[in-house]
């Protein structure tokens, strides 16, 4: 068993207390394939919504991107939060000037973080702007609008 499918496990069991703090499911539908694509992932709470950073080397978060219309309001997803499934809308940000606006909002939030990102906080608390913009370049910010 690897890592993924290990964590995968956990989340799905009663045991997921464990490890879930922070950390969840986000089941995506392959854009080719048509099937459920189940990946764990970090996250950050923000209201209704939950912001995950991912490398740009990853492939899950592609089955995101715009499909069809404009209209649309993101791709659906489920995430498995806390031992429970819910349902969602997925967007990707992909432009490095908005995944480094995102991060920088992130990063107030969270700024225990930052040491993830190799980004230094300033002497005020906030995010450094260029290493932030350096971080960006390698990430995409995932939002997902719960409900």
């Amino acid at each position: 068993m690897n890592g993924n499918s290990f964590v995968k496990f956990m989340l799905r069991s009663p045991l997921h207390g464990m490890i879930d703090n922070g950390v969840m499911l986000i089941t995506v539908t392959g854009r080719k394939s048509g099937k459920p694509i189940t990946t764990p992932v970090n996250y950050l709470p923000l209201g209704n919504s939950l912001a995950i950073v991912s490398l740009r080397e990853r492939t899950w978060w592609r089955n995101l991107r715009r499909r069809t219309s404009p209209s649309e309001d993101g791709a659906a997803v489920t995430v498995r939060l806390k031992g429970k499934d819910a349902p969602g809308r997925g967007e990707v940000i992909e432009s490095d000037a908005e995944v480094a606006a995102s991060l920088i909002d992130y990063l107030a939030r969270a700024p225990q973080y930052a040491k993830c990102f190799q980004v230094r906080l300033n002497t005020d608390g906030c995010p450094n702007g260029d290493e932030v913009a350096r971080a960006a370049r390698s990430r995409v910010m995932v939002r997902v609008r719960l409900g």
